[in-house]
């Protein structure tokens, strides 16, 4: 038995190490999830740690996990008024694009790298998701952003793509081991995980809401740890009625992103921090569990296998899905390549360890280098494809106010940021002056690095950020009155 200091000893420097990285990350436009992998590579058993861990199964469930609160952190933290122009976009790039891409993947498998018809498709289920969180970070680090739609597309394929990848692996999994089963077996198969998952994710979402708002706790700090036994309770409640666990939390988080409850701010907050907590602990785990070695006489079929997901098959169930949707040609290019493989394609390689398929050795080091691969190549150069098809954007920085704002149902406002233009007619003129709302409070102006305290002798400058507090009629209003230009 190893001493449970030397567990935590080991525990503490391997998460401190990766936190520091993300600065080595974000200053050379690398991949943060790509660093966390490494760090586990070099503490493991062929690196300098010596770390010596094998144990599939454990790292299989580490990694569920780790995966329920950052899929329920992604739904939380999403917009819905941003997300619902795209949702039927969204929705078939989760479905009818991970089906594609997983079928085209998967005959490639069986061609060139020779599998068995079932061994390939297993193969291309699991590379057939995307982590769309690599592609932000890369983009934030270099101060830009994707045009809209692109975005919060993007966002919601990512965050919904999963489910359907984990139930494409599982069924493909149960194909090679049950003898009495048939792929037509599937078809209600599918149909009954995703539509219970959905309902179980929907259903305790309210249950969530009325709980959080009536509880009424003494302690703050209590809110977070309610809504971590919520999403526990979600995921094994989906799970055990035969639904799909992981859509569960995330439409779960979704919901109650619109939702009003009491520390809201706080809980996301809380959720955001537990969701980086779990990437790092998954990415470290599954970096422990590969050997360098096994891999590396895999690299020309997995560098091939690699440039056909980029180059045909992510892209053709990209341009396909997309074909009844009024999206150019550099929209759906874009899209194409920003289809990264993160963690979830090593934890389902590990899903076959555990089945007992054949071939599993060779699956679980063709996808970590497929991960590998696909994160280095089309992570390092997104920035520089965004600019090509000039579909980047200024990433808009939002000031990190001295105050909080917690919205309430008592309340019919909410605080928002207003920029003002240079070529505003308020600019020059003091606060007093302007017709403003009588609802409308401006609360505090951010003015360059520093914050202003507001009187009605403030004059407004060009470029202030004024931090306002308002229902949506007259922030509407606000808004039209400080993007007159001056002169009109």
């Amino acid at each position: 038995m190893i001493p449970v200091e030397n567990i935590l000893l080991w525990t503490g420097a391997l998460i401190l190490v990766s936190v520091l990285s993300s600065k080595l990350a974000g200053k050379f436009a690398i991949p943060v999830l790509l660093i966390f992998l490494a760090i586990g590579m070099l503490a493991g058993s062929e690196g300098l740690g010596g770390i010596y861990f094998d144990d599939a199964s454990l790292a299989k469930n580490i990694g569920i996990v780790a995966l329920i609160f950052i899929i329920f952190s992604g739904g939380f933290d999403t917009e819905w008024k941003e997300i619902r122009g795209v949702a039927w976009q969204g929705a078939l790039l989760a479905t009818a694009g991970v089906l594609l891409t997983a079928a085209l993947a998967g005959f490639f498998a069986v061609y060139v790298l020779d599998f068995s018809l079932l061994e390939g498709l297993l193969l291309g289920s699991i590379v057939s998701s995307t982590d769309a969180a690599a592609v932000f970070s890369i983009l934030r680090s270099r101060k830009i952003s994707l045009k809209k739609p692109l975005k919060p597309l993007l966002e919601l394929e990512s965050g919904s793509n999963d489910p359907m990848a984990i139930f494409l692996t599982v069924g493909f999994i149960s194909l090679m081991t049950a003898g009495d089963m048939s792929a037509s077996d599937l078809v209600p198969r599918f149909l009954l995980d995703m539509s219970v998952g959905g309902l179980t994710g929907y259903a305790m979402a309210r249950v969530m809401v009325v709980v959080i708002r009536r509880l009424k706790l003494d302690y703050e700090g209590l809110y977070p740890v309610i809504t971590i036994s919520l999403v526990m309770m979600t995921y094994g409640l989906a799970e055990s009625l035969h639904g799909n666990g992981i859509l569960a939390v995330y439409v779960a988080g979704l919901m109650l992103s619109r939702a009003g409850f009491p520390n809201k701010r706080a809980v996301m907050r809380f959720h955001d921090g537990l969701a980086w907590l779990m990437q790092i602990v998954m990415f470290v785990t599954l970096g422990l569990l590969v050997f360098p070695s096994q891999i590396l006489p895999l690299a020309g079929a997995g560098f091939l296998f690699t440039l056909f997901l980029m180059l045909v098959a992510r892209p053709a169930a990209v341009f396909l899905c997309l074909m009844p949707f009024k999206l150019g040609v550099r929209a759906k290019a874009m899209v194409s390549w920003v289809g990264l493989r993160g963690a979830v394609p090593i934890i389902l390689a590990t899903f076959p360890f555990m089945a007992g398929v054949g071939k599993a050795g060779v699956i679980f080091d063709i996808v970590f280098f497929v991960v590998i691969a696909s994160v280095f190549i089309q992570g390092t150069s997104i920035p520089w494809v965004a600019r090509l098809l000039k579909l980047e954007a200024p990433l808009s920085d939002k000031p990190a106010y001295p105050i909080e704002f917690e919205k309430s149902e008592r309340i019919d406002a909410d605080l928002t940021d207003v920029i003002v233009p240079y070529s505003s007619a308020a600019v020059g003129r003091k606060l007093s002056e302007l017709e403003i709302p009588d609802k409308c409070l401006v609360v505090m102006i951010a003015r360059g690095e520093e914050f202003v305290v507001p009187s009605g002798a403030t004059v407004i400058e060009g470029g202030d950020v004024l931090l306002v507090l308002a229902n949506e009629a007259d922030l509407s209003k606000m808004q039209a009155l400080l993007g007159r230009i001056g002169g009109a």
